[in-house]
């Protein structure tokens, strides 16, 4: 049976597929009984959730979202946006579900478009609705952004006052990042509705944090919420992200260790980073907090995929949170680059390529 969904979206007519499909032969492999490959045939996806309905929902650079039956691989429904421009890492990024999205199927998406000759970032809140997706409204727009540098996660806080926190990146514009009239280089807040809530830092902007390079992963645990971050050639970063604070970039890399570091961490109220990788980068991307049972070795551990280093790394964090006590690899360099992470409410890992030319995958992790 199928069933083919046509609607208009910004004045383009765009084709939504909502149906059963039969899973391919690769789909059914596992890899040495420990990873099962859900879907195959993807081309650079950038973001998986574990929605609230109980699919994975999923954004690919081109501009596909997509929701996934994680049990067959089947596609329920995908949308693609015809403004999205994908340059090289640019185009559909960051995807999170409003905290009601079980019953409002409200939804946020971070994507890079042009307008004239400039290529620009924003962020659109949409409906899923009766197996369509529309657009609801532009948050915020104008970005800046480039081939590189645009972030971009999406996380919701949880509680009675939900926020929603936005990274960006630098757009290849190192001063960017501590210029607070600027939105690139940050991690921004705004209410639900896309306001600028009335206890951010600074009067009537959405910056939270500034000092960023390009943070591509974002999760919050016991209310502390957590960053990983590119370095240049060295010192990619976890950070813990707090209200008003300047993280360093371009003058600090990494822990303030340096001379010049000291001086300007000392003025400027810089943060350092709970963990960094030292003397080179290994290009750090999707991260998530695993708590379960299901995989005791991940326990109280930030699970966070690497590009350049194509592995996971289990990271266990301090009972108190500040801190990281050890770490383990995992996977490298079996399925290349990894470019982000989710974990379902039982305790199941899943993980995304990002390898281009239709090849990549969703995986699920059956065991270690």
């Amino acid at each position: 049976m199928r069933k083919i969904c046509l609607f208009v979206f910004l004045g383009c007519y765009s084709m939504a597929a909502c149906h059963s499909a039969p899973r391919s032969k690769e789909e059914k492999v596992l890899y040495a009984d420990s990873v099962r490959v859900v879907k195959s045939g993807l081309t650079y996806p950038w973001e998986i959730l574990w929605g609230k309905d109980g699919f994975i929902w999923m954004t690919e650079r081109g501009g596909k979202i997509s929701k996934i039956d994680p049990k067959t691989g089947a596609t329920l429904c995908f949308l693609a946006l015809p403004d999205v421009v994908s340059r090289n890492e640019g185009g559909m990024l960051g995807m999170v579900q409003h905290p009601g999205f079980a019953g409002n199927g409200l939804f946020y998406v971070v994507y890079n478009y042009k307008s004239g000759p400039d290529y620009l970032e924003k962020l659109v809140q949409f409906r899923y609705e009766n197996n369509v997706i529309k657009p609801v409204r532009t948050l915020i727009e104008n970005i800046p952004a480039t081939t590189n540098h645009n972030g971009s996660r999406l996380l919701i806080s949880s509680g009675s006052d939900p926020k929603l926190f936005m990274t960006t990146g630098d757009a290849l514009i190192q001063a960017n990042a501590q210029d607070l009239s600027s939105l690139s280089g940050k991690v921004l807040r705004f209410n639900l509705d896309g306001t600028i809530p009335a206890d951010n830092p600074f009067p009537n902007s959405p910056v939270w944090s500034y000092g960023h390079r390009n943070q591509q992963g974002l999760v919050m645990v016991n209310g502390m919420l957590y960053a990983s971050e590119h370095g240049p050639t060295i010192e990619d970063e976890i950070n813990i992200i707090e209200k008003g604070r300047n993280y360093g970039w371009p003058v600090v890399n990494g822990p303030c260790d340096q001379a010049a570091e000291r001086v300007f961490c000392r003025t400027n109220n810089v943060r350092e980073p709970i963990w960094s990788s030292g003397g080179s980068t290994i290009a750090v991307c999707g991260l998530d907090y695993y708590n379960h049972n299901r995989i005791p070795e991940w326990k109280n551990c930030l699970l966070m995929v690497m590009l350049k280093d194509a592995s996971l790394k289990a990271l266990k964090i301090s009972p108190d949170g500040r801190s990281v006590v050890s770490e383990q690899t995992y996977f490298k360099p079996r399925f290349g680059r990894l470019r982000d992470i989710c974990i379902s409410p039982d305790g199941k890992v899943y993980l995304c390529t990002s390898n281009g030319s239709g090849g990549d995958m969703l995986l699920e992790v059956v065991k270690l």
